[in-house]
């Protein structure tokens, strides 16, 4: 998480400050905006908006798979990640689009200094794989579906299986709900279907520790992403035979053990 590379990093430069809803101070700031965010899958803007300051959006989730794409990526700083995107999360690449060329050169410097470059062999992997990709959603001609239409209907079936497990629990958990919206790469209104399921436990339970002790299910609790402890986040992105014993176990999930 954002705030515990800060930390770990001890830069004289800067320092984390927080959540942006509650930033207050009259000085320069760097504000990084996740969208859509991880854990909850909502879709975020800019919220400081002041003078001085810089924003960098995280768009590693805005993909057509994983949320509806309602207006182009078109910010002055924004990261991407090829692992969430296609999957390919062992090239260990990313990318970053900015429209300052002094910046876009600092950064070049710090991949530098700071790993001596990217391998070309992942480069090259990752060019191959979104030229397919793209060639594949280009050509309308091809039958079936393409990589994110084929995406998009596994998300969504996947979050219908958890949606109707959570239905079951008799409140023990809930999932949080997202609004439609116009999806301008499909051209039709789509649901989010986020890569992270955001699981809340009823009032009085560590959501965390509960899916531990009753069901071996490993999670990240709502502390590490600065709330309580009855939030937790799920990945909805492993194998399908793994996704299917997690959904074996959540409803097996009673709350009897209170997990604090």
């Amino acid at each position: 998480s954002y705030p515990e590379e800060t930390k770990f990093l001890r830069s004289e430069l800067y320092k984390w400050a927080g959540d942006a809803n509650c930033y207050d101070k009259d000085e320069p700031y760097v504000e990084v905006v996740t969208s859509p965010n991880n854990p909850d899958g909502s879709i975020r803007g800019t919220v400081v908006n002041r003078e001085g300051g810089k924003a960098i959006h995280d768009l590693a989730y805005y993909w057509p798979q994983y949320a509806p794409i309602t207006s182009k990526a078109d910010h002055d700083a924004m990261l991407f990640t090829f692992s969430k995107a296609t999957g390919h999360a062992g090239t260990r690449i990313g990318w970053a689009i900015v429209k300052d060329k002094v910046i876009a050169a600092k950064m070049v410097k710090f991949i530098e200094v700071s790993s001596i470059g990217v391998s070309r062999e992942a480069q090259l992997r990752a060019a191959k794989v979104l030229g397919v990709i793209a060639d594949e959603c280009r050509n309308t001609d091809v039958k079936g579906e393409n990589f994110f239409e084929y995406g998009r209907r596994l998300m969504s079936e996947r979050w219908g299986k958890l949606r109707e497990v959570g239905m079951k629990s008799n409140g023990v958990f809930s999932l949080p709900k997202y609004p439609r919206d116009y999806c301008k790469f499909t051209g039709e209104y789509t649901d989010s279907n986020p890569a992270f399921a955001w699981l809340k436990s009823k009032e009085g339970l560590n959501c965390e520790n509960l899916l531990r002790d009753e069901s071996k299910i490993i999670t990240r609790g709502g502390p590490s992403f600065g709330v309580d402890s009855t939030y937790t986040r799920v990945s909805m992105l492993s194998r399908d035979v793994e996704f299917e014993l997690l959904l074996e176990r959540l409803a097996a999930v009673r709350g009897t053990v209170n997990g604090n």
